[in-house]
C-alpha cells in the first residue's frame, strides 16, 4: 500500500527507485546481509531493481523506507508482510550497520503495525532470525514477541543457511 508514517523519531514511506544509492549502504554491507535471506548486492543498480520490482499497491504488504525525521537520510527499510496459511503478519527489517542499536527497527515495526491495524485485521505479527543473530533476537523481544519454533533461515540463493528461531505474539482482542 501508499503510505507515509510518523512515529516519534522516523517516517516510514514507500521506497522508491531514487533510493537505491542509498539503500545500497545496507543491501551491499555483507555484515548486514550476512543473516539475511538475501545476498550482498554487488551494485546499487541492482538494489534499484529490487526496489523496482516492489509493488506499492499490493494490499498484502508494506515494504517501508525508514528515515530518520532529523536528518531526512533514508537508514533502512523494513516491513509487514501477510501469510494467508498462519493468518499472521511477518515482519522484517534490515538498517545501516552504523544506525544498529538506537531502537529504530522496533519503533518503525511498531509503527507499521499500528499503522496496519488502522487498515485492517491484524491477529498477531511473526518474524524468523538466525540463531546467531542476537539484535534481530531482541528486536523482536522488545516488539512483545516470544519463541515459537526452531527454524532454519536460508539465502534465496541457497549459499547458506543457519539454524533459526521463529518468533511470534498473537494480539489480545482489544489490541486488536
Amino acid at each position: 500500500m501508499r503510505f507515509r508514517i510518523e512515529s516519534e523519531r522516523l517516517i516510514l514511506r514507500n521506497l522508491v527507485p531514487e533510493d537505491a544509492e542509498a539503500a545500497f549502504a545496507w543491501c551491499g554491507d555483507p555484515e548486514v546481509a550476512r543473516y539475511m535471506v538475501y545476498p550482498v548486492y554487488t551494485k546499487a543498480e541492482d538494489v534499484e531493481r529490487w526496489i523496482r520490482s516492489l509493488d506499492p499497491d499490493a494490499p498484502d504488504e508494506y515494504e517501508a523506507g525508514i528515515v530518520l525525521k532529523e536528518t531526512g537520510e533514508l537508514i533502512g527499510s523494513g516491513g509487514l508482510y501477510y501469510d494467508e496459511t498462519s493468518g499472521f503478519w511477518d515482519i522484517g527489517y534490515n538498517l545501516r550497520r552504523d544506525m544498529w542499536g538506537h531502537g529504530y527497527a522496533a519503533e518503525a515495526i511498531r509503527a507499521l503495525v499500528g499503522y496496519v491495524k488502522g487498515q485492517r485485521p491484524v491477529r498477531g505479527i511473526q518474524g524468523r532470525f538466525a540463531e546467531a543473530n542476537g539484535r534481530s533476537r531482541r528486536v523482536m523481544e522488545k516488539l512483545g514477541m516470544s519463541w515459537l519454533e526452531d527454524t532454519v533461515v536460508e539465502k534465496f540463493d541457497g549459499s547458506a543457511s543457519y539454524p533459526g528461531k521463529r518468533f511470534r505474539r498473537i494480539f489480545e482482542e482489544r489490541e486488536v
